[in-house]
């Protein structure tokens, strides 16, 4: 899952030939042992399981955008507090993990999976989550669909973040760097400048983004610190957030490859706090569950997991142990 305005467009202008597949399972590590009494041949839950795991939870989730926000006053507030040089560094890298957060409760609403209200999902969704974070929601709807309909086809908008894996050390690094000094930021901001100048379909929605990120100015503006919006909040999305964002869509489908089994064209990574904190919250780490059923919203999303573990098709052979060793086998090409 990766939030941002590029699309699969981008590599068919340049037809530049890619290659998929790289890292997909052997068939041996995939048992063919669906459907069964709680999941169908796809892995999909049976009617009313799905009705269980499909339940939306409002209150918590009002909870959850607000902790996303205290969060981010937290971080800035502390480096305000220290007033270290060191202090503002890691709070750079720390607002990391807060966009991770805006992007993935952003994600939950683009699948009408953050109220069961619809109107209080969108505006919740676009206002709280998407639009802090320079996502225009209504157009991320749109082509992430694309995603999930067909992972790896022609119209996947996510493909230059998936395809090519393994690399080579040595380009790995370079992907990261390019994206730690702000090259990608960069690409991705531009668009979304372009947009709210030139007009268009898009005209309107890039500035409602905008005009969020001038809210937020003139937020930090009253607190007397107009600069702290430039260092804590543009440049953290602009470098530590692109590193992330990469880092979690090599493990979501780096290297996979298009297929109706969803274990061939997404990963699995054993879940821990550390990876939940920095790199996966509010458990997008359990990528292939949500592959397998979209509409199961992120607090169920183990459960559902559990659920083809019991039944034999996820297997311990088809899991990396850590995020670690997949990111080494995606840069294990000489």
């Amino acid at each position: 899952m990766r939030i941002d305005t590029t699309t699969s467009a981008d590599l068919e202008a340049s037809d530049r030939a890619f290659r998929t597949g790289g890292m997909v399972p052997a068939d041996d590590r995939l048992p063919q042992v669906l459907p069964t009494g709680r999941l169908t041949a796809s892995g999909m839950p049976v009617p009313e399981l799905r009705a269980e795991l499909r339940r939306i939870s409002d209150l918590r989730n009002v909870g959850a955008v607000a902790l996303v926000w205290v969060q981010a006053a937290v971080t800035i507030g502390l480096a305000v507090w220290l007033a270290h040089p060191l202090a503002y560094v890691a709070a750079v890298v720390l607002m990391g993990p807060v966009f991770a957060r805006f992007a993935i409760l952003g994600h939950e609403a683009a699948h009408k999976l953050l109220f069961t209200n619809k109107r209080a999902n969108d505006w919740v969704g676009a206002w709280l989550c998407a639009y802090p974070g320079f996502v225009p929601l209504e157009v991320y709807r749109r082509v992430h669909f694309a995603h999930h309909k067909d992972e790896f086809g022609p119209n996947e908008p996510d493909m230059n973040l998936y395809v090519d894996y393994p690399v080579s050390r040595s380009s790995l690094r370079r992907k990261l760097v390019r994206d730690a000094v702000g090259i990608s930021g960069w690409k991705n901001l531009q668009p979304l400048l372009r947009a709210s100048i030139h007009g268009g379909p898009s005209t309107s929605i890039a500035r409602r983004i905008l005009g969020t990120q001038v809210v937020l100015f003139a937020g930090f503006t009253a607190l007397g610190r107009p600069e702290l919006y430039l260092l804590l909040w543009l440049l953290p999305w602009m470098t530590s957030w692109r590193v992330l964002n990469r880092l979690r869509s090599i493990a979501e489908h780096g290297g996979m490859e298009r297929s109706d089994d969803r274990r061939r064209t997404t990963h699995h990574v054993r879940q821990t706090r550390l990876a939940n904190f920095w790199l996966v919250p509010l458990n997008t780490g359990w990528h292939l569950a949500h592959h397998v059923d979209m509409g199961v919203p992120w607090r169920n999303l183990p459960k559902l997991h559990r659920e083809l573990v019991d039944a034999g098709w996820v297997t311990p052979d088809l899991e990396y142990r850590n995020y670690r060793a997949l990111w080494r086998a995606a840069s294990s090409r000489p």
